[in-house]
């Protein structure tokens, strides 16, 4: 861990942040080219773009195709077992109030039906999460993880040029 001392300890400079998969030598960057320089970068630079900020930054990827279908897949999943998951907490509480005689009917020796269905209830909770953390996973993850990406990028370069023309 380094030690930073003086006024600007704490503070994050631009090109602080790096993505930690990067690999710099193997996209081309920072390799030298038998001289003893490094070589060009394999990307050309982006023309000079107007100035924008964070907010606009966040407005357009939200407004972007890719973003809305994350959050179209997050409905899918989400409102559907939302709906199930509170009928079936509701059919309970409703069955225990207005039916007690089947609820406290017998399964097995001293365990009734409200017994059983109770425990359902956090079986229910526990299937449910694993099923939104599996679809999270399979169906969403990656592609918030690319928007990521996408606004960390803007954002930094935004920086690299406000620290360039400081």
């Amino acid at each position: 861990m380094e030690k930073h001392d003086g006024r600007d300890a704490g503070r994050v400079r631009p090109g602080d942040l790096k993505d930690p998969w990067y690999d710099e030598l193997a996209s081309g960057w920072g390799e030298l080219d038998g001289t003893g320089a490094p070589t060009a970068p394999a990307v050309p630079a982006p023309a000079a773009a107007p100035e924008r900020s964070a907010a606009d930054i966040y407005l357009e990827v939200q407004a972007s195709a890719a973003f809305q279908e994350v959050r179209r897949r997050y409905r899918r999943f989400v409102i559907p077992a939302v709906a199930a998951f509170f009928t079936w907490y509701v059919a309970y509480v409703v069955t225990a109030t207005a039916a007690p005689e089947l609820m406290a009917r017998p399964v097995s020796g001293a365990v009734n039906v409200a017994m059983v269905a109770g425990l359902a209830q956090f079986a229910s909770t526990f299937l449910l999460t694993w099923a939104y953390a599996r679809h999270a996973r399979l169906r969403r993850d990656k592609a918030a993880l690319d928007l990521r990406w996408v606004v960390f990028e803007q954002k930094r370069e935004q920086e690299l040029r406000q620290g360039a023309e400081r």
